[in-house]
């Protein structure tokens, strides 16, 4: 067995980031930014109003102080002309500043009787003007890679970036394996289950930016599974449940290595999940994950998805650990690396005393993973811990 540290290892280094393809700005978000994007424009693209009021010359305010109005500009429809120091335009938020005005004088302010507004005695000391350029300035970068968010759409939009480049989705093939599974929706034989380990991938491959694949269930027969692989083969990656272990039904290793897979390792010292295998047929790569359901999804939070970031283009970095207080005790650990099920809340992290590998129950009432240290002594309530959040 190996190490969760090197089985990540050898991960990424079965595997690179993909190519980029370029998307309208409406189908950017959630996506990995690909290539620095660079402002084409300032904004605001000129010195604006904060408010709704009266621009005028800063030289000439004080109290009392009286001004002819001689126009009026509003968001899209600048007022043109040049204003003297005793005049003034009524300008609203968002317009641009006239000529000879670098002041915006709010409209609580003032006293207006016709064309002339005469100032009260408040300070006016701030000026309720956006320069040119305060936000961004044209030129000025998003960097490269990031998870584009709905800020970021927003912002790239005021840019004016209509498309922009983006890491190509990861195509993910997931193949459940095992006489024992029907579909959801079907009915099974009194010694059948229900396939769930897929769809729980499916939808954490789908909330990493990658695209899960469905494929039927694969018999434990040799012709079925060679099938399944033959369907798989034009994935980024494909991710099989169940049939890696050493039973004598366990066939997806061998038919693995029938279609040419170069393997990387197999088992690993960690709990639950020790039989996991990972290698290459050609240019896909291969990750088998154990068929017990809490072992699935927890090898899929701890390996598949920093493999699949590496995919987008994120880095080859583990899954991001916190540490927090433990709420009550926790005892030993064993010989292997523990990611025990467990509830981050206001008073620490409790570690749920059932941990079987097949109770989705309790992985369901899970926010975290508590990682227990290969022999880890017995720990005492407020003892710090190292999570993973689910």
């Amino acid at each position: 067995m190996i190490s969760v540290d090197e089985a990540l290892s050898h991960l990424f280094a079965l595997t690179s980031p993909l190519d980029a393809e370029d998307v309208p700005l409406i189908k950017a978000h959630g996506r990995v930014l690909a290539k620095d994007v660079h402002a084409t424009r300032n904004q605001p693209p000129f010195t604006a109003s904060a408010m709704d009021g009266y621009a005028v010359d800063a030289t000439s305010i004080k109290t009392g102080q009286t001004y002819e109005v001689i126009g009026e500009a509003a968001a899209g429809h600048a007022w043109q002309g040049q204003v003297g120091p005793a005049q003034a335009v009524r300008i609203f938020t968002g317009a641009p500043l006239p000529e000879g005005t670098d002041h915006v004088i709010i409209q609580e302010n003032v006293t207006r009787a016709g064309d002339t507004i005469t100032l009260d005695d408040s300070a006016n000391d701030t000026p309720f003007v956006r320069p040119a350029g305060t936000d961004f300035k044209a030129g000025d970068a998003i960097r490269a890679p990031r998870v584009l968010t709905p800020s970021d759409i927003a912002l790239l939009a005021s840019m004016n970036i209509a498309t922009l480049s983006v890491t190509r989705r990861p195509s993910v093939a997931i193949i459940a394996t095992g006489d024992e599974l029907v579909q959801p929706g079907e009915t099974p034989g009194p010694d059948q289950i229900i396939a769930s380990n897929s769809y729980g991938l499916a939808a954490l491959i789908r909330q990493l930016g990658a695209d899960p694949r469905l494929l039927p269930i694969a018999r434990d027969t040799r012709a079925s599974l060679a099938l399944a692989f033959d369907l798989a083969a034009d994935a980024d990656l494909i991710v099989t449940i169940g049939g890696a272990s050493v039973g004598d039904h366990d066939l997806v290793g061998e038919v693995a290595a029938d279609k040419g897979m170069d393997r990387a390792f197999y088992k690993v010292a960690m709990r639950p999940g020790k039989p996991l295998m990972a290698g290459r047929i050609g240019r896909t790569t291969m990750i088998g994950l154990p068929g017990n359901p809490v072992s699935a999804m927890v090898c899929g939070h701890v390996f598949l998805a920093p493999v699949i970031r590496k995919m987008l283009g994120l880095g080859a970095q583990p899954a991001l650990r916190e540490t927090h207080a433990l709420a009550k005790p926790a005892p030993a650990n064993g010989p292997r690396e523990h990611y025990m099920r467990a509830h981050l809340g206001p008073e620490g992290v409790t570690i749920f005393d059932r941990q079987d590998s097949a109770l989705l129950t309790v992985l369901a009432a899970s926010n975290c993973l508590a990682v227990r240290p290969i022999n880890d002594p017995a720990r005492n309530t407020g003892d710090q811990i190292d999570i993973i959040r689910l």
